[in-house]
């Protein structure tokens, strides 16, 4: 039995990773957040789009005669170091913080409270003030594209991007845990193209260590990605032997990260193989399926160690495997502005091979801005 009728196509919101990246990586003139380490922190807004869009960020220790919290190292605003903090302070869940001394505390205007985001060295302070300043410089405001996030928040372009992760990259998994937890959220938010910026600067013995550490487990996903950059042959045998036993197993988890390490680690003779694997193989689940087009749907929006070239011919390929699947890559391959895939597209849908009404849009779609492109060449 093929995966078609093994897994049900959802019929409104297709293919949510994928989908999920065309959204948030599709047309490649502002960088995002790469979708394949982003998972674990899609729906998160980072403490330093936070401690950016703040109007006051101090380091304060609780006054011990009092409820109040006097300033050991102001951060931004007007604060002074020593003045005391008279207003409320929170925590994110609205209950008041115990054991954070010294705190992290933000402010925003017409905010009644602080809120403490939780315990902070005051040796941080001049790490924090730089982290502030990489948004100010090379950010830009926009709306979310996440239903959980209403509010607009600042985004790093790729210059930003890069400069902010030679910022964080010493601070991973440092020991003061707020510290690592801001560095893996930013090294998380990067585009997948800026995460070449490890290279030669971390040593990809560290990053096996977290990779093997079950406590970082929500992190694994980057720090793969990480590996990728920064590994050798022997680090992809081993990750080639971890997605062996998912191939057995049906396991997708972190899967997209691990196909798009190994896409980088060993280059172009590894598309084959994910074609043969994921696209061929009809055995394979749903999950294995996103995972695969999602590693792919990066590396051809990066266009680097794996060109878009390459990515559109196994999309290509994908089709052909997988008629009735065909409109999961048909909005990628329009916003890539290919369009020689419009006969198959064509055909497909005359045999009534797409039968998803999304993924019927899909191609729709995709058919009718090919028309719109060579109506416009002519």
């Amino acid at each position: 039995m093929n995966s078609e009728r093994q897994a049900p196509i959802p019929s409104v919101r297709w293919l949510r990773p994928v989908l999920t990246a065309l959204i948030f990586v599709s047309s490649a003139a502002t960088a995002v957040a790469c979708p394949l380490c982003y998972e674990a922190a899609k729906q998160m807004v980072t403490i330093g789009q936070q401690l950016n869009t703040a109007d006051r960020v101090v380091i304060a220790r609780p006054d011990g005669s009092t409820s109040h919290f006097r300033i050991a190292s102001a951060i931004k605003g007007d604060d002074a170091d020593g003045a005391t903090i008279v207003d409320p302070v929170q925590g994110p869940d609205g209950t008041v913080p115990s054991g954070c001394d010294p705190c992290l505390l933000i402010h925003y205007a017409l905010n009644p409270h602080w809120t403490a985001l939780g315990t902070m060295p005051p040796e941080y302070a001049a790490w924090l003030r730089q982290l502030i300043a990489t948004y100010r410089t090379s950010g830009e405001l926009r709306r979310a594209s996440w239903p959980q996030r209403l509010q607009p928040s600042t985004v790093l372009n790729d210059a930003g991007s890069r400069q902010c992760i030679s910022l964080v990259l010493p601070r991973l998994e440092s020991p003061d845990a707020l510290v690592a937890q801001i560095a893996w959220q930013e090294l998380a938010h990067a585009p997948y193209q800026a995460l070449e910026t490890v290279r030669s600067r971390i040593d990809a013995g560290t990053v096996e260590r977290w990779l093997n550490d079950p406590k970082l487990a929500s992190r694994h996903a980057t720090y793969t990605l990480v590996l990728g950059f920064v590994g050798g042959s022997a680090d992809a045998e081993r990750l080639e032997q971890k997605m062996e036993a998912a191939r057995t197993s049906h396991d997708a988890t972190n899967l997209a990260a691990m196909i798009g390490a190994d896409l980088e680690l060993r280059g172009p003779s590894r598309i084959g193989w994910v074609e043969a694997t994921y696209f061929a193989d009809h055995t394979r689940t749903m999950p294995e399926i996103e995972a695969a087009l999602l590693a792919l749907n990066v590396h051809g929006e990066a266009s680097g160690t794996i060109s878009r070239e390459q990515v559109i011919e196994a999309y290509r390929v994908f089709i052909r495997e997988r008629p009735a699947m065909a409109g999961f890559v048909a909005l990628q391959l329009a916003d890539w502005n290919y369009w020689d895939a419009a006969t198959e597209y064509a055909a497909l849908l005359k045999s009534d091979a797409v039968k998803d009404p999304a993924s019927q849009f899909a191609v729709v779609n995709y058919l009718q801005r090919a028309a719109a492109a060579k109506a416009a060449l002519q």
